[in-house]
């Protein structure tokens, strides 16, 4: 540093060179930046919205005919999460360790998690206080949220999948969740709205929307090996998702529900039409049975020790782009 100052001071035209080193110094201090936690979460909802996802892992686990199950496009589904482990980006997480069943077992074995994935998702925050009994309606929706993250929620599917009967996901989810560091208004995203897919069936009144309810958010996510190049492995978008956020908001406060400020929405995993827009490993790989290609000849199933995992997002229209910086976290070793 000391000797590039050097170099400009040797400048010729005062002007410049002033400004050259004032440039030089803001670079500097840029880098040693440390981005935080761009809100307190005291209450964290996981939804399960995205018809490509659900339909992958119905058909991968279950009856591929019936991937849905019979509730699914009639109500937004989603559980509540852990809201002391959702970090920022940057922050490294640790391999997890549970109970796993291995297929050619009849007993559950004790272990670090075989099959780290992540989770494409977006969330949005709200703003508002709303008292305890009352509801918040579609129309109402957008009035308390004030932006959107976005999320990685990283899954232990060997856990999770040996858990989650009867009452859904715990260990193989809770160990952490990533969230970006920006927060995009709604605002910023008004150029941006596009229709939702349709539905069908008809949903009940109480979810009933009309006009642009969703946003054309591009997507992408990047698996970087320790030691070798980052990989595009994934591009997606938002505007895929089945049940909005408006949808999402309505159905979580029809019974009166209250929601506060800081508390966090993700969307569930985003999965595109085709199979380089899925969102997970899980899906991306079929469950580890096609190995995923990436730089300098390394192949990937899951997640391994010393992986960075990279979220981006942007929406760009008519020379506007608005962008959502990363959310990123490497894998350490399980403790």
């Amino acid at each position: 540093m000391r000797q590039r100052i050097s170099e400009l001071l040797r400048h010729d035209n005062d002007e410049l060179k002033s400004n050259l080193v004032a440039r030089e110094l803001a670079l500097f201090h840029m880098k040693e930046v440390e981005m935080q936690m761009p809100v307190r979460v005291g209450n964290y909802t996981d939804f399960y919205s995205s018809q490509e996802h659900a339909t992958n892992v119905g058909a991968m686990f279950r009856d591929p005919k019936n991937a849905l199950l019979p509730n699914w496009k009639h109500l937004p589904i989603g559980y509540h999460g852990r809201a002391s482990s959702i970090v920022v980006s940057g922050t490294p997480i640790n391999r997890p360790k549970g109970q796993l069943k291995p297929v050619d077992s009849d007993t559950p074995v004790f272990g670090a998690t075989k099959k780290l994935d992540f989770e494409l998702e977006v969330a949005f925050i709200t703003c508002t206080e709303t008292s305890l009994g009352s509801s918040i309606t579609v129309k109402e929706a957008e009035e308390h949220i004030f932006g959107l993250v976005l999320f990685n929620d990283w899954s232990a599917r060997d856990i999770q999948q040996w858990e989650y009967v009867p009452l859904g996901p715990f260990l193989g989810k809770n160990f952490g969740s990533t969230i970006s560091p920006w927060i995009v208004t709604l605002d910023a995203l008004e150029p941006f709205r596009v229709k939702s897919p349709e539905q069908n069936p008809k949903v009940l009144p109480y979810l009933a929307t009309e006009g642009n309810n969703n946003f054309d958010i591009n997507l992408e996510v990047f698996l970087k090996p320790e030691n070798s190049e980052a990989a595009l492995i994934s591009r997606t978008n938002f505007k895929y998702m089945y049940w909005s956020m408006n949808q999402q908001l309505a159905h979580h406060t029809v019974n009166g529900c209250n929601v506060q400020v800081g508390d966090l929405y993700a969307s569930g995993t985003i999965s595109g039409p085709s199979p380089d827009s899925y969102g997970s490993l899980l899906e991306l790989t079929w469950n580890g049975q096609r190995p995923l290609s990436l730089t300098d000849g390394i192949q990937r199933q899951f997640l391994d020790d010393g992986d960075t995992l990279i979220l981006k997002g942007y929406a760009q229209r008519d020379g506007l782009r608005i962008g959502f910086g990363e959310c990123a976290g490497k894998v350490l070793p399980a403790k």
